[in-house]
């Protein structure tokens, strides 16, 4: 599903919510009438009462009569006031007060409902908060409005903190009016047909509502079908919602669309479920939560003509439905009123009852590790044996369940949700036995531990799979104690030791000796004992039914917590907020990386997916290459019958990546060729155009102009540049001639890319003939990355629209200052805030407010911040908890409450730079800030801001540290880059070696003149290399990889007969000759390293100050030298690389190997601030540079000793997964295929060295003898087929 259609159904679903509850609120309005004041005391009951006028029945608000209200004998959380209303009712408000003329009042409560007395459920407000705050004083009275109102028949409070100078005193009321209820209760066995009164036309709009209350996890709830054999059915599986739609009788997956919602439905508490149809749009509500179901058209058009209610009558269908159903309303009919009335539409099957049946069972909840519960053995075991039942749901893996001593102990426990029974008896080894599986699904589960006639047996879910047969039977006599759930804290480890983790969940249907235990007793006191148990009800929560976990992260939970899964998601933290992907190539590229395949996020956190993207950085510009699956040059002759030929490309990014990538970057374009013989292009004598594009966001918009012309021009670049072949005509290709015309250029207009289709017509006139290519859609740029502003005043600031950060909140942005302290953001609410400060010189603090009190989550630093440098800021806020992280610190945690607030509400305007109060305000920059993995335009703002402005310089202190091997860094108004003009490399950051490979005679001659040294090093400075100059002092450094001995590497050449020379002797060692007095022979520095033309690759590196010398290869350890010659170099004029061809003045000794020259791979050669490799290889053609003999390029030296030029080229492979963190991503490509891949590798390898072959011979020949005037013919056979690329960056070849 598209995000567009995503956002629009989110928008939907809050219409339906705010409708649905705005419906409550406006019966709210007239349904607040008291509901307590007029009961009889009879009606209340509490857990105890201090005296007679204490009681509950003085417990009415406003009340005098008694004591004034009501108070218990002891006040502690184990009282409470219970008040029933006599028939279930909407309960809409509740009202508290103290005791009449006393120090007793409520300072917090619990509430309850429930319609049978038992099997109580707590109330929680937004946010899953369930206490409810009470009052300050004893007369004063605190009415909550309840968020959602409750329909209940008893209310129950439970105090939970009260005045300490004086004791529990309440008085309280309800608000609400009466619930209209029309029941019908199905046994298993039963079920109700409704016949619907057929309309005159199918509907568009379909509503189905009702209430239920189960008793089985299990079972079809509804099943409505129509003649046209498609249907819809609501089934119960494992107390989750099933909305089934089935086309025809089959069970197979394309037969049927299934959704579900909703979980631990079978609490015997009343839901909701609402089914709204609109068109082929679908709304099923559970409770308060709405998911919106697009319906295939294979299930359109829909119209039930019958409705079953709680029978089998669907295919596959989960079995019958045990429970009560309320208020069925199809289209606002309520169908089980038409059966209370025995209306004749209305089959009654089996025992339909038309009152709500239940069984009563009375749960017990573990809540926490110190829960337990002591039970007392009523009654004799028998001399057959023992045995102790009960059923439990629990979202925990480990929990002790039993545990009693007899001659030694016995536990009955979980493990890896597993059950466990282990027995240890004096003299005899351990006994253990498991039986069950993924038991801690939150289902309810059965457990019996029997021992019988010497068989021991322990049975999951009736299953009898584990049991043992050698002890002999374990019995209880009449007073035995068994825990169960943990041990109490203060006990005796004799009678209670548990070496397991406590349980926490809920335990019911409890049995000892076959005899059920009355937890009603327990909870009274009268049996037993306790400690930290909710009686009466079942306090499981699912917290993973509404997933927290972002990004399609799988959510697992414990009683008390959740877990997300974020492996393959592509995000990280609590809740798979964060995406760990860069946002754009030129965040990659500004972390040193290379070019390579990446998985970029366009939106950060937001909701567009990362996408696998080719970042190419060769070039000062990055640019992010978007794929198509048609970049080939296609030919398109005439074709009988047909007028126009159509092309359509598809991308490798999906719509919302292609427009996010778009609209971040500076700039895109998009070459689009087109060459043309007798063909025409746009225009016709009618004026229509006969070709064009289809190009822009979403399906795009004809384009009716031609690459290089602006949009709605309806011409050729040749026309704005008035050079097109015929002066009448806008596009070359119109000029209608019978030879080769060509309209290509470049597509730079943004809006109207990607290219989405091409249509191209004047292809059915005999003898024309065209040929196209539309080449990836290529970006540079990032306008958030370097979007920055500067405040220079504590009062300044930038303003936003309000942060919307509810339940997920990631703030990142870059600052620099100067100033020790400062609020970079704040955002405030009614009560809730939010904000990022920097605190002192080494501490950021981030803090916020979500109604649980303030947190703060601070993070120091070993040295301060405030060093104008640029440092990064990352926070995240969520559900779980809240991080912090400054630049690669580790990361400071602070977890959220358990159970408190969890929405962030505010409502004030955004601040950037500053705080309401205008005090503590931010001086300095502050650079791509993102809030959500939304950019917050900062310059735009700026630029109309007083003291704050737009951009801010200086980059170069924080990120000159990339570029390498003796690369500048160089400050631009926004970012920096680096000149590379005094490297030996090349690249971005300097740091992409160059190379060549020397085969024999290969040479290369530069010649030192000031001017070209100027270019070279791409700045004005005067360089210490150029002619007639006297040099004291050189730095050499080369890599070179051969197997060639002797032979000659460099060699430096002056007007005096002096030189320099580096070569390799015939016994493979390094030797550096130095001749700086003509009248002395040369001084010979021989190192000591050997083997060094074993073929691998070696760094040299020469210095020479005055007449020291030291020498390095490779890591061996630096050898020093003196020479004793002159110490100044005179006249350096020139420097060859390999064969010397003009040796005359040589010494004999030197002109061998000058002749015999170098054949090997050359790489990283740089004389001081002069690379004449790489000045070769990039500028072949200028004046100083001379090539003869065969000289290849390649990448032969990106293996140097060299640490700095460590850069790797990054090619797809068979690899496949998860890119780490600022690491390029391969394609993955099946295992399988790598055989074959090879083959194909190999065949195409001979192939191409076959045609290299060739080519070099017959360029060889067709240079001998081909002329000064290059003649082409009159038609070649798509001479234009040239790649735009040109030769290979990493491979060009010169023969000269």
């Amino acid at each position: 599903m598209d995000i567009r259609s995503k956002k629009i159904q989110g928008i939907t679903a809050q219409v339906v919510l705010t409708l649905f509850f705005s419906h409550w609120v406006t019966r709210g309005e007239v349904c607040h009438t008291p509901l307590v004041s007029s009961l009889p005391p009879s009606s209340f009951r509490s857990s105890s009462q201090l005296s007679g006028s204490h009681g509950p029945g003085f417990a009415k608000l406003n009340r005098r009569e008694g004591a004034g209200g009501w108070s218990p004998r002891n006040s502690d959380r184990h009282q409470w006031l219970e008040v029933d209303l006599g028939r279930r009712t909407q309960i809409a408000a509740v009202a508290t007060q103290g005791r009449y003329g006393s120090s007793d009042w409520l300072m917090a409560y619990l509430l309850m409902f429930s319609d049978t007395g038992h099997n109580w459920r707590q109330y929680r407000q937004e946010d899953n908060i369930g206490a409810f705050p009470g009052n300050s004083n004893a007369d004063g009275v605190l009415q909550h409005k309840l968020q959602h109102p409750v329909i209940a028949r008893h209310v129950r409070l439970i105090p939970l903190d009260w005045n300490r100078n004086g004791q529990i005193g309440l008085r309280l009321e309800t608000y609400g009016c009466p619930h209209n209820s029309d029941v019908a209760s199905f046994d298993g066995g039963s079920s109700l047909l409704f016949r619907l009164a057929p309309g005159p036309a199918p509907m568009s709009r379909e509503m189905f509502s009702l209430n239920f209350k189960s008793v089985r996890n299990s079972g079809t709830l509804l099943h409505a079908a129509g003649a046209s054999e498609r249907s819809l059915a609501l089934e119960l599986e494992k107390g989750t919602l099933l909305l089934r739609l089935r086309k025809g009788r089959s069970s197979s997956p394309d037969s049927q669309h299934l959704v579900s919602m909703g979980s631990l439905l079978d609490d015997q508490h009343w839901h909701r479920v609402a089914v709204e149809r609109h068109g082929a749009d679908l709304n099923l509500t559970v409770d308060k939560n709405t998911l919106l179901v697009q319906i295939p058209t294979r299930f359109i058009p829909w119209d039930p003509d019958q409705v079953s209610v709680g029978s089998e009558a669907s295919v596959g269908s989960r079995g019958n439905f045990v429970g009560c159903v309320e208020n069925l309303v199809h289209n606002g009919v309520n169908l089980i009123r038409l059966a209370k009335r025995r209306d004749g539409r209305v089959t009654v099957k089996g025992n339909v009852t038309f009152s709500c049946a239940e069984p009563t069972f009375v749960a017990v909840t573990f809540t926490s590790p110190q829960s337990f519960m002591l039970l007392p053995v009523a009654t004799q075991s028998s001399p057959a044996g023992a045995s102790v039942g009960l059923q439990f749901r629990t979202w925990n893996k480990a929990g002790l369940l039993l545990t009693f001593n007899g001659p030694g102990g016995v536990w009955l426990y979980l493990s890896k949700a597993r059950v466990h029974l282990q027995i240890h008896k004096l003299d005899r080894a351990p006994l253990e036995i498991s039986t069950g599986s993924a038991l801690n699904d939150g289902q309810w589960h059965s457990v019996k531990l029997t021992s019988r006639r010497g068989r021991l047996t322990v049975a999951v879910d009736g299953d009898e799979a584990s049991s043992a047969h050698a002890l002999p039977s374990l019995s209880f006599t009449k007073g035995s104690r068994l825990y169960f759930g943990g041990c109490p804290a203060e006990g005796n480890a004799q009678q209670c030791l548990n070496p397991f983790e406590a349980f926490q969940g809920c335990v019911r249907l409890l049995t000892v000796n076959g005899q059920p235990v009355d937890l009603i007793e327990v909870k009274q006191r009268l049996m037993g004992n306790y400690s930290h148990l909710q009686i009466d009800m079942c306090g499981i929560i699912d917290r993973c039914s509404v997933t927290p976990c972002e990004h399609g992260g799988g959510c697992s939970q414990s009683w008390s917590t959740f877990h997300c899964n974020c492996s393959s998601t592509g995000y990280s933290g609590a809740t798979c907020h964060s995406s760990i992907y860069e946002q754009s190539c030129e965040a990659y590229k500004h972390k040193g990386n290379t070019s390579g395949y990446y998985y970029v996020d366009v939106d950060g956190s937001g909701p567009i997916r990362r996408q696998l993207i080719y970042c190419n950085m060769t070039e000062d510009k990055t640019w992010t290459v978007i794929q198509h699956n048609n970049t080939e040059l296609t030919t398109v002759r005439p074709s009988p019958g047909k007028n126009q030929h159509t092309a359509h490309f598809e991308y490798a990014s999906v719509e919302e990546q292609l427009e996010a990538i778009i609209n971040q970057s500076d700039h895109c374009e998009q070459e689009l060729i087109y060459h043309c013989w007798k063909s025409h292009l746009l225009n016709t004598a009618g004026g229509l155009p006969l070709s064009w594009w289809v190009g822009g966001p979403g399906a795009g918009r004809v384009q009716n102009s031609w690459a290089g012309a602006p949009p709605g021009s309806r011409q050729c670049a040749c026309s704005l540049q008035r050079n097109c072949v015929d002066p009448k005509r806008h596009c070359n290709c119109d000029a209608d001639q019978s030879e080769w015309a060509n309209d290509s250029g470049l597509l730079t207009h943004k809006e109207t890319l990607p290219v989405r289709s091409l249509v191209l017509g004047g292809i059915q006139r005999p003898g024309s003939e065209s040929a196209y290519r539309v080449g990836h859609l290529r970006c540079h740029g990032d306008k958030n990355i370097w979007n920055a502003a500067f405040f220079d005043k504590e009062t300044s600031y930038l303003h936003f629209p309000t942060f919307h950060g509810e339940l997920s909140a990631d703030i990142s942005f870059l600052f620099k200052t100067t100033s020790s302290s400062g609020v970079f953001l704040e955002n405030l609410g009614i009560k809730d805030f939010i904000r990022l400060e920097l605190s002192s010189p080494t501490e950021v603090l981030f803090s916020f407010d979500v109604g649980n009190g303030p947190l703060e989550v601070c993070v120091k630093a070993a040295v301060p911040m405030n060093d104008n440098r640029w440092h990064r800021v990352r926070a995240e806020r969520n559900v779980k908890e809240a991080s912090l992280r400054l630049d690669e610190l580790p990361a400071a945690m602070q977890e959220a409450p358990a159970d408190g607030h969890i929405h962030l509400q505010l409502n004030s305007q955004l601040f950037i730079g500053g705080t309401a109060s205008r005090q503590k305000g931010f001086r300095g920059c502050i650079r791509s800030l993102q809030l959500n993995g939304v950019a917050l335009d900062l310059e735009e703002r700026a630029k109309i801001t007083p003291g704050v402005r737009a951009g801010c310089p200086g980059y170069c202190s924080s990120y000159g540290s990339l570029c390498r091997n003796q690369g500048r860094c160089v400050e631009n108004a926004n970012s920096f880059s680096c000149n590379c003009g005094s490297s030996a490399y090349t690249g971005a950051f300097c740091s992409r070696e160059v190379s060549a490979i020397f085969k024999s005679g290969a040479s290369i001659s530069y010649t030192f003149t000031e001017p070209v040294v100027k270019e070279l090093n791409g700045s004005d400075r005067t360089s210490s290399v150029y002619s007639d100059v006297t040099l004291s002092a050189e730095n050499i450094s080369v890599s070179f990889g051969t197997s060639q001995s002797p032979a000659l590497l460099l060699y430096i050449r002056s007007d005096h007969t002096e030189y320099l020379a580096l070569l390799l002797n015939k016994n493979h060692e390094l030797e550096v000759w130095y001749r700086l007095d003509s009248s002395r022979d040369a001084d010979i520095l021989r190192s000591k390293v050997r083997n060094l033309a074993n073929g691998r690759l070696h760094a040299v590196t020469v210095a020479r100050r005055a007449d020291a010398v030291s020498v390095q290869i490779d890591h061996n350890s630096k050898e020093d030298f003196n020479i004793t010659s002159d110490v100044e170099f005179n006249g350096v004029k020139s420097l060859v690389l390999g064969r010397v061809y003009d040796s005359g003045n040589l010494d004999p000794a030197l002109s061998h190997l000058a002749s015999l020259g170098f054949t090997g791979c050359l790489s990283a050669v740089l004389f001081n601030s002069v690379s004449p490799l790489k000045a070769a290889l990039l500028h072949p053609d200028a004046s100083y540079v001379t090539i003869t003999g065969p000289l290849l390029q390649s990448t032969c030296g990106s293996t140097s000793a060299n640490p700095d030029a460590a850069d790797a080229t990054h090619h797809l492979s068979g690899q496949s997964g998860l890119a780490g963190e600022g690491q390029p991503e391969v394609n993955a490509i099946r295992s399988d295929s790598a055989l074959i891949g090879g083959m194909i590798v190999v065949v195409i390898f001979v192939s191409m060295s076959a045609l290299a072959i060739m080519a070099r011979v017959l360029y060889r020949r067709k240079r001998t003898c081909q002329s000064r005037e290059v003649k082409t013919e009159a038609r070649p056979e798509l001479a234009f087929s040239r790649s735009q690329n040109g030769p290979s960056e990493t491979q060009k070849e010169y023969f000269i």
